[in-house]
């Protein structure tokens, strides 16, 4: 029987969007400037190129501009970097988005830590993660992990004392998720696929976030009644019925436990674009000194 309240993500990230429209309306009569964002697409990564097409359309939908830069699969390391470097100088680009993966010949670290830490919207580049890790607050955040608090806070409005566990140690997702949530309050425990009795951690839980990449490896019993679950995992699996979308949470078995959960799709999904708008939204403001607006 399903008792869970289902976070609907699609909502949230559209009233985020909403807002964030607002604000730049304000932000042209203001000051004049419109957030740009410059998106870099290497190859013809089906997956990415939906994204990326989402990407774009969103950033015109609150007012935002933008530019894409499409490279061959076969781009060198280099040329791809003075790509980069030349959107970093360039005073009209407030955020760089590299889309990942990147092509197996091309060193992903490199290209992320060539980006401008201000104009870095993914929230990836060493000292963005270095100023979360410390407590800072002005630095630009991870969009997925961002994300997810938002959704959490969605159905927790005080956070302080909660017992969490991230099952994840991703940097992208994992690991920025636990300083998140520790910025919250919330007592936090990293786990893992690796993790010794991995259920029993799970099941300490007040807040389950999973980041694992492992199709429905969270089983219901799994969760602590009444949890707030927030499903990351996105994994293409065959079904009786043809191929299908599901998280790295059992969602039917979930639901009957959980006092809140996220679905996949619709959950964790719409609200990283929508954060990565308010990254952007950010570094515009902070490279111009204007003050960033609250959201």
């Amino acid at each position: 029987m399903a008792n869970a309240t289902i976070i609907d993500g699609k909502a949230i990230a559209a009233k985020l969007s909403r807002k964030i429209a607002k604000k730049i309306d304000r932000l042209q009569d203001s000051c004049n400037l419109t957030p740009n964002l410059a998106v870099v697409l290497v190859g013809e990564d089906p997956a990415s190129q939906i994204y990326v097409r989402n990407k774009n359309k969103q950033v015109e939908e609150v007012g935002m501009t933008s530019s894409q830069h499409d490279l061959p699969a076969d781009i060198g390391e280099e040329e791809l970097l003075i790509l980069i470097r030349g959107l970093n100088k360039d005073p009209n680009v407030h955020g760089i988005l590299v889309q990942l993966p990147l092509p197996v010949h091309i060193d992903t670290n490199k290209v992320i830590g060539a980006v401008n830490p201000a104009k870095d919207v993914d929230g990836f580049h060493v000292l963005n993660a270095g100023a979360l890790m410390t407590g800072q607050t002005d630095a630009l955040v991870p969009c997925t992990p961002l994300g997810c608090l938002m959704l959490i806070k969605e159905h927790i409005k005080d956070l302080g004392g909660s017992k969490a566990v991230v099952v994840g140690r991703s940097n992208i997702v994992g690991k920025p998720m636990a300083q998140l949530l520790l910025r919250e309050n919330c007592t936090v425990t990293m786990a893992h696929s690796r993790t010794r009795e991995l259920a029993d951690e799970c099941r300490q839980a007040d807040i389950l976030v999973g980041a694992v990449g492992r199709p429905e490896l969270i089983r219901g019993d799994w969760i602590k009644p009444g949890a707030t679950v927030i499903d990351v995992g996105i994994n293409r699996i065959q079904a009786a019925d043809g191929k299908k979308l599901v998280g790295d949470v059992a969602f039917d078995e979930a639901l009957a436990v959980a006092g809140a959960i996220t679905p996949v799709p619709g959950g964790v999904g719409p609200m990283t674009i929508a954060c990565m708008l308010s990254n952007t939204l950010k570094a515009a403001c902070q490279q111009n000194d204007v003050d960033v607006p609250e959201l």
